[in-house]
């Protein structure tokens, strides 16, 4: 059972490898050359991998885009459920994200960006995954720490609202340098001094009451 044990993490690791290697290589040729320039065969080629090997882990070539979400995704989920249950959510998504960030490649990341930024084409796809996957993990995390569910009202827009911080700062990041994880974490702060870092914050409103017409 053990060896079996063992031999299961080695093939997942070979096969996170694998897909960096491929990731790498994309990167770099979309960057170069642009997106619809480079074809599977020639990513294949560079990585010394066949096609039918590239096949085995993306459906296509706009697949390899959506790595630096799913990678991301995951360990953002990881961490925040690792964050003192007690801690404010804003700042422990902040601290979250300071921590998966700070342990990403700044090069593929700021590659990934250039040929996302250069290729309409594949813009909604990127975004679109942005929003199933990292909004959703941080909906879901919200929700928990409201006791509500993650598509409720109030999880759902403070995921949204760090979402487009995030992006924001991601783009800023991108034209002026610095430390990504630290200008994330800065303008998270940000949100979250305009939130307020407490739930009390973001109950449901009492709507106004209105008079009714002719009232007095």
């Amino acid at each position: 059972m053990e060896d079996q044990s063992l031999a299961v993490q080695m093939r997942a690791r070979r096969s996170e490898m694998m897909l960096g290697t491929l990731e790498g290589v994309a990167l770099r040729l979309f960057e170069e050359r642009g997106f619809a320039s480079v074809t599977v065969d020639e990513i294949a080629a560079e990585a010394q991998i066949s096609a039918r090997t590239f096949y085995r882990y993306f459906p296509a070539k706009e697949d390899v885009l959506q790595v630096v979400t799913d990678r991301r995704s995951e360990a953002l989920a990881n961490t925040l459920a690792a964050r003192p249950a007690d801690e404010p959510p804003l700042q422990s998504l902040r601290q979250a994200l300071e921590a998966v960030l700070s342990a990403e490649d700044p090069v593929v990341v700021r590659r990934w960006i250039a040929v996302v930024q250069a290729t309409p084409s594949v813009l909604k796809a990127v975004v679109g995954g942005i929003q199933l996957k990292s909004q959703r993990v941080m909906a879901d995390f919200f929700g928990s720490r409201l006791s509500l569910p993650g598509d409720a009202l109030v999880p759902t827009m403070l995921a949204a609202a760090a979402g487009g911080v995030i992006m924001a700062a991601h783009t800023r990041w991108f034209f002026v340098g610095g430390d990504l994880a630290a200008t994330v974490s800065e303008s998270l702060e940000v949100l979250e001094t305009g939130f307020g870092s407490g739930p009390q914050h973001w109950g449901p409103s009492t709507p106004p009451t209105t008079a009714p017409p002719g009232a007095s």
